[in-house]
């Protein structure tokens, strides 16, 4: 909890929760950047931004703070923040002051009574109140806290009448029990009634005041033992001491019974007892949720580890497969143009060979006629041409069979692409899969001016695989941009939405990032103006500066180097924050600083309101999984209260 906060509480704190905002407001002024030291070296109170006084020297500063501190007379609130304030001068301040010990000796607060005061009544005189409170806390009393009510008429304690009377006159008791007193006959004359109290030091003023109204009117125990057997149709009361708890008869027996002897100092100390054992057993949860969040800690470590691990591997696998593809295209073309390179140097050798033979019969016919046995080498030269021939047919299957094979091994290629690619993800598979493609139609145009109709199919094949791909990798760009737009569309519905659901003190809930804190200003013309002038003062100043942060020409900040980039922060030094901060205090200054640094992050350029759900516990963007459990557990709650 900081300052800013601490000061505009509009509800009191009670005695017992000064320490708790004593604690939270030390914190605060450890932790916050509020100025204390004004530029001409003095000393200034952040609590007191209203006051004419602002100019202390540290000395009246620490004794202005302790003062207010010790006073019982200021409210919960005051007291603890100066009282942190002291603190906070003597343990944080001081010893950057390098002062002397006689500097931070201040009068201390004289020491109070842990005895509830009993409230103020027109029908109890302060006089005797004073006079029926206890004054040592030795003394004895019965506790848990009892009264003992004596003579009382049959009529008053009839049904729940008495109880009621008890209520009317602010004594909230917690239970009264009827005790019988009988005279010599055995017939009842009178009634005596105990009043039990509750147990809390709220109990023990209930019946303190109790006490207090029968003295003051005359009717406490002193006037009842003064009686003396005088007959009275009036009623005594008063709070039940030792005296009562050892008498004999009905009353000492039921006190005996149901309560004990205890001092104050004694009681407290019963409680203080009891808180020990409670904060014992809270301090062990802690410890074991402390454990838990350790052992979940080292779970996420090792899955953290595990899954570097395994990127790491894929990364690995990918370099392999992408070098394993490389070389198999590598080898493939080698092989081709061997094959081609080879197919032509025997066609070249066919064909000079064929005309060869042509040239050769033409011959041997026209020698046909004169030498039969020409005729005869002639028909075996032709069948040894016969026989090459086949062999280049052999030899063009063999090609063909080569390439069949080459297609083969490229399906099946494309087959182990396809699984070790289901392990990326669908984007990276596909632009894989392009280039894959690109690759292959890059191999088969070095192909291109054959006469091999099965590679001219196989290239539009993966042509228009190709296309279809990339029809395909667009299709997903396209789709993933279109969810983007309705993320941020269904964004703006969840705000519309929840902006009634989420409102009032929420843990998660809608922040307009930009805006100012009109209770800063609210709380500083309060200190400044006339309470019938406040309100509207604030309102004209907060609009006022809203309208300032929107102008364009204003851009209070400064680049700084940090580890190495430049960062904007805050001028303190501009002219128009000093003039506030004069004006208006801390408070006001800081609002306008926060609203400025959100304007910056969200809206640099519009500099307008913009509003984002946010997680007020922890003080950052709340995430969609935060802000549908926390609807899921309101809901639920809802459904249980029906």
């Amino acid at each position: 909890m900081d300052i800013a906060q601490s000061s505009d509480e509009d509800t009191e704190v009670s005695d017992s929760e000064v320490e708790e905002y004593e604690e939270e407001n030390y914190t605060a002024l450890k932790t916050g950047d509020h100025r204390i030291r004004n530029p001409d070296g003095t000393f200034r109170c952040p609590y007191c931004a209203g006051k004419k006084k602002q100019d202390y020297q540290f000395k009246d500063l620490l004794q202005h703070a302790t003062g207010i501190g010790a006073s019982s007379s200021r409210k919960g609130l005051m007291r603890a923040q100066h009282r942190a304030f002291a603190r906070f001068l003597k343990h944080d301040i001081a010893p950057s002051l390098s002062l002397p010990p006689s500097a931070l000796k201040v009068a201390a607060p004289a020491a109070c009574v842990p005895i509830p005061p009993p409230p103020s009544s027109s029908s109890v005189p302060s006089s005797a109140a004073a006079a029926s409170e206890p004054t040592c806390e030795e003394e004895l009393f019965v506790w848990p806290w009892m009264a003992v009510l004596v003579n009382l008429p049959h009529s008053a304690i009839e049904g729940d009448g008495l109880k009621e009377q008890l209520v009317d006159f602010d004594f909230n008791p917690a239970d009264t029990v009827l005790l019988h007193e009988d005279d010599n006959n055995g017939k009842s004359t009178s009634a005596t009634v105990i009043v039990k109290f509750h147990k809390s030091w709220a109990g023990f003023k209930n019946a303190m005041d109790f006490e207090n109204h029968f003295s003051a009117s005359r009717h406490g125990k002193k006037e009842w033992a003064e009686r003396q057997g005088d007959v009275s149709e009036d009623f005594y009361g008063w709070i039940a001491r030792a005296d009562d708890y050892n008498a004999e008869g009905a009353v000492g027996r039921y006190l005996k019974k149901h309560g004990d002897l205890m001092t104050i100092m004694q009681v407290s100390k019963e409680e203080s007892k009891e808180t020990g054992k409670i904060v014992a057993i809270l301090a062990n949860q802690i410890d074991i949720k402390n454990q838990y969040l350790h052992d979940l800690e080292v779970r996420y470590n090792k899955t953290t580890h595990s899954l570097s691990q395994v990127m790491d591997e894929k990364d690995k696998l990918h370099q392999a497969y992408n070098e394993e593809m490389r070389n198999m295209q590598r080898c493939a073309r080698e092989t081709t143009r061997k094959i081609f390179e080879e197919n032509e140097k025997l066609r070249i050798e066919l064909d000079l060979k064929r005309k060869e033979v042509d040239l050769r019969c033409k011959e041997l016919d026209k020698l046909e006629a004169e030498n039969e046995g020409d005729k005869k080498k002639l028909d075996d030269e032709k069948h040894k041409v016969e026989l090459a021939t086949m062999v280049q047919k052999n030899a063009e299957e063999e090609v063909l069979r080569l390439i069949e094979d080459q297609k083969k091994e490229k399906e099946d290629a494309l087959a182990r692409i396809l699984q070790l690619e289901k392990e990326l993800d669908q984007k990276q598979k596909l632009e894989l899969e392009i280039e894959m493609l690109n690759s292959n139609l890059r191999i088969m145009k070095h192909l291109e001016g054959q006469d091999d109709a099965d590679i001219q199919e196989m290239e539009k094949r993966l042509e228009r695989e190709r296309e279809e791909l990339e029809y395909l990798n667009n299709t997903l760009i396209s789709k993933e941009r279109q969810s983007n737009d309705e993320l941020q569309e269904a964004k703006k519905e969840l705000i519309a939405g929840l902006d009634e659901l989420l409102s009032g003190r929420t843990l998660i809930g809608i922040k307009r990032m930009g805006e100012l804190d009109q209770k800063a200003f609210q709380n500083a013309c309060k200190k400044k103006f006339k309470p019938e002038e406040a309100d509207l003062k604030a309102v004209e100043l907060c609009s006022s500066w809203q309208e300032e942060l929107k102008k364009p020409s204003w851009h209070p900040f400064k680049i700084l180097m940090c580890d190495g980039k430049e960062k904007e922060v805050i001028d303190e030094d501009d002219p128009k924050l000093k003039e506030l901060w004069i004006e208006l205090g801390d408070d006001v200054c800081n609002a306008v600083k926060t609203a400025l640094n959100e304007l910056n992050e969200y809206n640099p350029s519009g500099r307008y309101v913009v509003p984002e759900l946010w997680n007020f516990k922890e003080g950052r963007k709340a995430t969609m999984k935060e802000i549908v459990q926390y609807i899921l557990k309101q809901w639920k709650s809802h459904k249980r209260k029906r």
